[in-house]
Order: C-alpha cells, then structure tokens, then sequence
C-alpha cells in the first residue's frame, strides 16, 4: 500500500497577495506605473481606533432634544478684516473643475451653502456656477497658478495657499488629456486634450520667508479683508504648523495620507506621507507651543466620514475638518444604480478610483457633456446637504454625551484608544489604563 501525505490547503502570501502579485504583472506588461485617484486604501490607524467616554456619575450629560450645543465657528480671526463664519465645522475641501464637471462643482457650492459652510475651488481657476451658487467659497492658490487672477481672488470669501495634499505631499497635479474640454482648456490658458501637470512647488518662493511675502501679496490684494489659509500634506505636521503660522497663516489646514486625489501615481498614495490621525497632536502641539491655539485655526481633513470623526478630531483640538471623497459619494459617487456602467470600466460600484479617464458613469469626475447631464446639481446638493446634516447630529450627540454645549469644548481627556498605536498618535490614554504612550519617555 502507497502511503500519500495529507493534501496541504493552498496558502496565499500575506507579502505577496493577489492585489501585488496583479500590479507586478501589469507593470512586466506595460513599463508603466499605475496612475489612480482617491486616497489610500491600505488599513491605517484611524478615528475608528478610538473610543469617546460618555458621561455617567462623574460627567453630568446634557439632554439631547432639550439643551442646545452649539456647532458654529469662525475661521480667520487672525488678521483677515472679514473672517468666516460657519455654522457647522465641516467644510468643503478642495477640488478642481477639471477634475470634477460643473455640475459637480454647482452641486457642492449648494450643498455647503443649504448647510451653513464653505466650499473651496481647486487647480483651474473659479468657475461661474461655483461662484454663484456658494454664499462662502474659499479660493484656493496652488503651484500651477492654473487659472489664477487678481479679480477672483477679490471674489473669494478667503484664500488658500496649497503647498501640498495629503494624496501627494512633496508632488505636483496631474490632469490627463482626456478631461482637457474646451473650457478648461481656456480657463488654464493651456493647450486641448494635452496631458497637464502641475508643478510640486510655487514658483515665486522656496521656503517660509518667501511664503510671508507671499502672504503680505495677497493680503494687499484683497485689502486685508480675507483670511489666508495655508495647507500642507501630512508629513511633517508640528514643523510645517509653526512655520505657517511665523509666515502669518489664519488658518492652517493639515491633509493626512487618507485624503484624496484626482489622479496621482498609487506609489505615492500608498506610501508617502502620515495617517490623518497621526497629523493632529503634532499640529495641535506646535500651535499650543506659540501660544496660538485657536487664535490660528486648525482644519484637518483625510477620510473624515461621520459625525463621529468630526466630534473626535475636535477633540483633540482642531477646528473644523474638511471632506472631499464623501462629499462626492453623498453627490452620487459610485453609486451602486451605475453598477452596469462601472463593470464595463472593469471595476465595481465602491471600487471606482479611475477619475483621471474622465468616464465617470455619475458624471461627477469627467467632462463627457453626456454623462454629466447623468447628475442634477439641484438633487446632489440636496444629498449632501443632507449628509452634513447628519454628520452634524452625530457630533452634536456625542458632545452632549460628554456634557458639551458646543462641539469645541470637546478635549483630549473625552477620548481613549483601542490600540498602542492609536494611543500614541492621538496622545490619549490605552483603554483601561491612564497609559500615554511616548509620555514620560514610556
């Protein structure tokens, strides 16, 4: 009789899985990095890594339909003779018309203006729609000086000066082809259907010193009248806090690694830069260190999705937050109605990344006239509407679990980690344990 061994279960590498093993095999056949949009996708510590602590005996709650909690905030107190006020802490980050179609751009100026906040342009320049239907819009100025001008910077509410996103810090834009139509081709002053990348850096300075001067610029453009934001991607947030806050940033705004992109190598989203979560104490840190803690505001944005995440950003001492990925997919960004569409793209609805083809079967991220007449601006910004609505509740219930009447008296002391790592980042105990780590050199 012929003894055989046991058949062994096939097992699949954790180092190489089939995600890897597939890039490696369309790399051998194309010679070409992959190019995506979006924001990471590989598991990071994150909000969800943290718990808030209700009150019980030692906290006295607050009644949730009875007693008010305030969610309203002012950005730009600084130096800006208007600052912006908002009454909810969630704003609009960034996103271009190029990236997104116009009906995009309408539906989240309506959006934000039916909830109370801000919206924000992008690389391009400022469109008509965007303008018309955001009562707050913050104008982005970014390396590419794509679309840029004197009059629409008077035309915005406030200014923010992009050194870098949370997708890409230390890396430029990318703007293929394809979505180059007729109209953002005029308004970048650059040539149809050519492939246009933005460079990595401003021009005009290259350090802190310059980017004071740089400030007083625009400042004087506008007649002092609109704060001056400085954004940056997640890398070195304590440094590039302090240094925007000595060149006279109003409002300092930190994009962590799970922010989003309209297309840039997956290499880089994956691998360069700092989860959301690690990005905050740091940044909080330095502006307690000036002595600037909430005379400066602090916006952080990447993978904010609920009301939870906002109460728990807050809570460790920023401002307001920013969403750009969920306000598209509360616009209608893959959704499932388009299922068909998006399996004819090779992909699935909650999996579409490819922004940069310009084929968006919701017409949100392409400039196809067909299939943007796919999304009505009036009913996407009703959505979004909608969901800041609810994000707003959400928060508004965890505060006054905590005994908060507003949002901002939300602290540190309110929230523990479920893990080593989150305890660390986020500077707040391991639960079950009063345990920092890193604090006191343990």
């Amino acid at each position: 009789m012929t003894y055989r061994n046991p058949p062994t279960t096939p097992r699949k590498s954790a180092t190489f899985d089939d995600y890897t093993l597939s890039e490696i095999r369309r790399a051998a056949a194309t010679g070409i990095y992959d190019i995506r949009g979006a924001g990471a996708k590989r598991k990071l510590p994150h909000f969800d890594d943290l718990l808030v602590l209700g009150a019980s005996i030692s906290r006295y709650p607050l009644e949730g339909y009875r007693e008010r909690c305030d969610t309203s905030v002012v950005l730009g107190s600084r130096h800006a003779k208007k600052p912006i006020e908002l009454k909810i802490p969630i704003t609009i980050a960034g996103m271009s018309f190029g990236s997104l179609s116009g009906p995009a751009k309408e539906a989240l100026g309506r959006g934000a203006t039916l909830s109370g906040t801000s919206t924000t342009t992008g690389d391009g320049g400022m469109t008509e729609e965007e303008r018309g239907h955001s009562k707050t819009l913050v104008y982005q100025y970014l390396p590419s000086r794509y679309g840029m001008n004197p009059r629409d910077l008077r035309r915005a509410d406030a200014i923010e000066i992009v050194v870098g996103q949370g997708a890409k810090p230390g890396g430029g834009g990318m703007l293929l082809g394809q979505k180059i139509s007729d109209r953002v081709a005029e308004m970048r002053t650059l040539p149809k259907g050519i492939d246009q990348r933005s460079a990595s850096r401003h021009p005009d300075w290259t350090g802190p010193d310059d980017l004071e001067i740089k400030i007083l610029e625009l400042r004087e453009i506008t007649d002092w009248e609109k704060p001056i934001y400085v954004k940056v991607g997640g890398a070195r947030p304590y440094y590039d806090t302090a240094l925007a806050v000595k060149s006279g940033a109003d409002v300092v705004v930190i994009d962590g690694m799970q922010g989003g992109t309209a297309a840039t190598q997956e290499v880089f989203i994956e691998n360069v830069g700092q989860p959301t979560l690690a990005c905050i104490r740091p940044a909080v840190q330095a502006l307690q260190d000036l002595g600037m803690h909430r005379k400066v505001q602090l916006i952080i944005s990447g993978g904010i999705r609920n009301g939870a995440d906002v109460a728990k950003a807050l809570a460790l001492g920023v401002d307001a937050v920013s969403i750009g990925t969920a306000a598209l997919v509360a616009l209608g960004d893959n959704d499932p109605r388009w299922e068909a569409d998006y399996n004819e793209l090779g992909t699935t609805a909650g999996a579409y990344d490819d922004w940069h083809e310009g084929r968006d079967p919701a017409g949100i991220t392409t400039q196809d006239p067909e299939l943007m007449k796919r999304l009505d601006p009036i009913a996407a910004g009703r959505r979004l509407a909608n969901y800041l609505k609810v994000m707003t509740l959400e928060a508004q219930t965890i505060a006054r679990a905590c005994g908060k009447n507003s949002l901002h008296n939300l602290e540190p002391e309110d929230l523990v980690a479920l893990t080593i790592e989150a305890a660390a980042m986020a500077g707040v105990p391991l639960a079950g344990t009063n345990w920092i780590p890193g604090k006191n050199g343990f």
